[in-house]
Parts: C-alpha cells; structure tokens; sequence
C-alpha cells in the first residue's frame, strides 16, 4: 500500500510539472506573440494599417518609413493615431508625400519584449490641388492649411487631435499679442477663439478621430452649432486644416463656420444632422480647400425646403479663391449656395463631387465667376447648375446622369418653360463644353449645333461652347438683366490646365472612386436610383441609418 501511494504521489507531481510547463509556456507564447496583420493600403497623403489583437500587449508603437530606405528611417507615429476597434486595432500615417511607404506595428508586452509586423508597399498619392484655391492670382495661392504643397506638415506646424474625450480638455498654448505673449487654450473652441486675435499663424492641423457628437462639444460651439474657425479680420492668414483620421471621423450634431480667413482646408470629415449649414463659408475667406468630405442629412429647418437640412457646404459674403472638389453629398436638398448678398465678383471652382441622388443648388450662384468641372451629377430631382444675378459659370466636362434640368439661368430657357422658376433675380450666364447629359428632361443650348437650339436662340440655358478657349460673343444676353458671360476662364489663373481635366465618359468612375472619405467611409448605403431618381422627398430610411449611427471605435 506504501508504495501503491508513493507511486501516485509521483504521477500527481509529474502532473503537476506537467501543467506548471504548459502554464508557463503558454504565458511565454502568449507574451512572445507576434502582430497578425489584417489589412493595410495607401490612400491620398495616407497610408494605415490594421491588426488583430495581440493577448496581454500594453502597447502598441507603429511606425513609417519610405519603401526604399533602410530600417533606420522608420519614424515613429503619433500615439493618437493607433486607435483600438471592437474586433481590430488601426493606425493612420497622414502627411506623407506621394511615393511608395511600408509601416510597421509592433506590439508592447509585460515582460518588456517587442514582437512587430510589417506591411507590404503602400502606393500613397497626391491630392488634387487644383482650382481657384490654388491660383496664382489669389492672396496666398494655397488652401493647404497647416500642410505643404507635397503634402507633408509644414516644418512648425503643431498638431492637436480632437476625440469625444478631449474636445473640451485639449490644450494648446497660443500667441496673444503682438509682444509675443503665450496663453494656454482649453478645449477645441477656446483653442480657435485665441488665434482669432491674429497673433499666432503657426500652421495648425487640428486632427478629429471618431465620432464626435454635439454633447461632446458642449461649450466648444457658437449658439448656432458651430465650432467657428474666424480670422481678426477679412482674409487673415490662418494657416489651419481640419481633418478627419481615417475612414470614421464624423462630425455629429455640428457643423463648422468659417470667417475672415485665409488658407483653411477642411477634408475628410462625414458631417451628419448639422443645425443649420453643414460648412458655411460664410464671410471674407479666401484660399480655401473643401475636399473628400461626406455630407449626409442636416436636422430639419423651419421652411418647407429645409426638410433635409440648409445647405450643405456654402459659399457666401465675399468668400473667394475657393475650391471645393472630392465631396460627396448624400441626398442633399441644397447642396451649395454660392454667393447670398454677393454683389461684386468671387471665384469658385467646383471640380469631382458627387451630387448623389441630391436635389438642387449644385451651385446656386449669384454674382460669382464660377468654373464647374468633372462632377458626377447622380439622379438629380430638381437641377444642376443654377446661376442668377449676373454671374457666369464655366461648366466643363462633367457627367449629368438623370439630372432633370442640368442647367438653368433664370427666368429665360428652362426655367421659362412654366414649370415654375427655381430664381425671380436677373438671369446669369453659363458658358457649357464637353459635358456628357444622359436623360435630362429639358436642356436648352444658344449657339449649338445638334438641334437642342439655333444659333440666334434668345431663350436659353447655356451657351454651347466649340472649344475649350472659345469666348463667349456679347451679343448673347440673358433677357431678364442683359448679363453677358464674362469669359473669365480665358482671362484669369483658374488654377487648373487642360491637362487636369479628365474626360467627363471617365468622370463617374473616377468620381465614385475618390469622392468623399478616406475609401469611402465608415457608413453604407446605396440609392434606388428607380426611385430616388425623381424624388426629392427626405428618404426616412436613410435619414433613421443616419440617426442610428455609431463609431465602432473603443475606449482604450
């Protein structure tokens, strides 16, 4: 019996070596583990990858590095852009030049060792910086913000990233005056209110990651709902980008107003149930950059037509060298107003949006020189191109599909067919080249050769261009205010050459490819184009997608 019983106490402690080994190894392999990479790519300025989770990790480090040099040239990125998802982990390297770019993660374990994991080449490409932002007859031939023209940061930019946590605790210091005094700012709003003093033109790249909701912006809004970026003064040189991180940085419940400044770009952002406008650029800006933004529903306004929300991006109050290119616009009733009160002239180009099942205003202009290009007109109920009040509107090569009246001047052509007029104001003028119209329900063409109208026609609703180049004759005016096309495209820098303009047959490839956020967003949803087409009812199923939207990103 005595050795019955030693022989078990053998095999029990053998056991229990066993599962001490296997428990011990177990904790080493888990420790050791390497980063399992899940997805990675290169975008526009940006490259990111994507990893399951490693079991007991305490950190994560990722870096960046061009796809030729050697392992000494990694640069490490910022903390704020390695963000944890409900199944996965995901880290953005922005502001990098166009070129070729491997990243690495590497992950941080209890006992101290580091096991990482390396992409494969990441194609990173320019943005397209073109149009009247970029002229060179503008005050600060740029709308890149805090970035340069390669689009890398420029040398003494600052960076504060903006999250539902730190919208209102995020510091930055700020000169205040002219002796160079530095005052602390609390919160995205106050930050931005002590620049307005026009002291610090330190460029300034303002990054928002996530979903940020009005309720965490409390305090950081003007009473209207927008977080203001105002200059001292008409045109000041702000030097700021406002930038989404990724594919979900979404602003929710708010919209943003710019005033009084120059050089500001705003990009890849999804703006949702904003107040009133989703960006209004509202008064005295020039040098502006709007681009691969998502503008979905606004909340409903007070006026029948508001029903979606006001506009969605604005243009007004002497606000000019704008460009506004690569949005995309879900639905919206009013997609751009441009010019309000405008009496004198400004300059807008509008080039690579995607007016997606959107209804009217794609822009609405008064007294604006306006140059519309290599746009995606998509199942548009009301109209296109809209242009009163002496304006002229260069519309170039873009793609109208079921676009019901792709342009109209008012009170003369189309809008004189007594369907109604979408303007009572004196006519505008629109010079038209190139574009492909596919299933308009009236377009009326002066000077055209293919029998839409002759060429002595003296109710029309654009000028049929021949060539690029052609000027426009004075003898073409509209009836109501005897406005002649003022040629502007053949007389000033636009900003863009023949070159960037691609073919409108290519426009709805290119444009549903690259309109809108970083690979098309966080948020689905695809038009009944048999439906959505002629409507221009709010759709309430996806206005209740839009309400019922939530980030998948997690607390760390």
């Amino acid at each position: 019996m005595k050795e019955k019983w030693k022989t078990m106490i053998k095999k029990l402690l053998f056991f229990s070596l066993v599962l001490t080994l296997a428990s011990e190894n177990y904790a080493l392999s888990a420790f050791a583990a390497g980063i399992s990479l899940t997805e990675s790519g290169g975008w526009y300025e940006s490259a990111y990858i994507e990893w399951s989770p490693v079991n007991n990790a305490i950190s994560y480090n990722v870096y960046v590095k061009h796809a030729g040099a050697d392992d000494t040239a990694y640069l490490q990125i910022d903390k704020e852009l390695i963000r944890k998802y409900s199944s996965y982990w995901r880290a953005d390297a922005v502001g990098l030049a166009d070129g070729q770019y491997i990243m690495k993660a590497e992950s941080v374990m209890p006992d101290g060792s580091k096991k990482s994991a390396v992409s494969g080449t990441l194609n990173v490409n320019s943005n397209d910086r073109t149009g009247f932002a970029f002229s060179s007859d503008s005050k600060y031939k740029s709308g890149s913000g805090a970035y340069k023209e390669s689009g890398t940061l420029k040398d003494e930019a600052k960076v504060i990233y903006v999250t539902s946590e730190t919208a209102k605790t995020i510091t930055l210091d700020v000169t205040v005056s002219k002796s160079g005094k530095k005052q602390t700012g609390t919160g995205i709003g106050e930050i931005l209110k002590l620049r307005q003093k026009g002291y610090d033109t330190t460029p300034l790249a303002v990054r928002f990651i996530g979903k940020v909701t009005d309720s965490n912006m409390v305090g950081e809004l003007n009473s209207k709902g927008y977080l203001q970026v105002k200059g001292k003064s008409s045109y000041t040189q702000m030097n700021i980008t406002l930038e989404g991180i990724g594919e979900d940085a979404t602003a929710y419940g708010w919209g943003i107003l710019v005033r009084n400044c120059g050089n500001v770009e705003i990009r890849n952002l999804g703006i949702m149930l904003y107040p009133d406008d989703g960006i209004s650029l509202d008064t005295a800006n020039c040098n502006v950059w709007v681009h691969n933004n998502d503008i979905f529903y606004g909340t409903a306004g007070s006026d029948a037509d508001q029903a979606k929300g006001d506009g969605s991006i604005d243009v007004k109050g002497a606000s000019t060298y704008v460009t506004l290119s690569y949005n995309h616009f879900w639905d919206s009733g009013k997609c751009s107003l441009c010019g309000m009160k405008d009496t004198e002239e400004f300059f807008v180009t509008y080039h690579h949006n995607w007016f997606d099942h959107s209804d009217s205003r794609h822009p609405r202009i008064r007294a604006a020189s306006v140059h519309i290009y290599n746009n995606f007109f998509d199942g548009n109920a009301k109209y296109g191109v809209g242009v009163t009040k002496g304006s002229s509107a260069f519309v170039e090569a873009n793609y109208f599909r079921h676009c019901k009246n792709p342009m109209m001047s008012s009170l003369q052509g189309t809008d004189a067919l007594g369907d109604g007029t979408f303007s009572g104001e004196n006519g505008g003028m629109i010079k038209a080249y190139n574009n492909v119209i596919e299933n308009a329900s009236s377009l009326i063409y002066a000077n055209s050769n293919d029998g839409t109208a002759n060429a002595d026609a003296a109710s029309f609703d654009a000028y049929f261009a021949s060539s690029r180049n052609e000027t426009v004759p004075g003898s073409y005016q509209t009836i109501s205010g005897h406005t002649v096309y003022n040629n502007f495209d053949t007389s000033v820098d636009i900003g863009v050459s023949q070159s960037d303009i691609d073919t409108a047959n290519g426009v709805e490839q290119i444009v549903t490819t690259r309109a809108g956020r970083m690979n098309h967003g966080d948020f689905t949803w695809k038009f009944d184009d048999a439906s959505d087409d002629t409507s221009y009812a709010l759709n309430s199923a996806l206005m209740s997608k839009i309400k019922s939207y939530t980030s998948d990103i997690s607390d760390k």
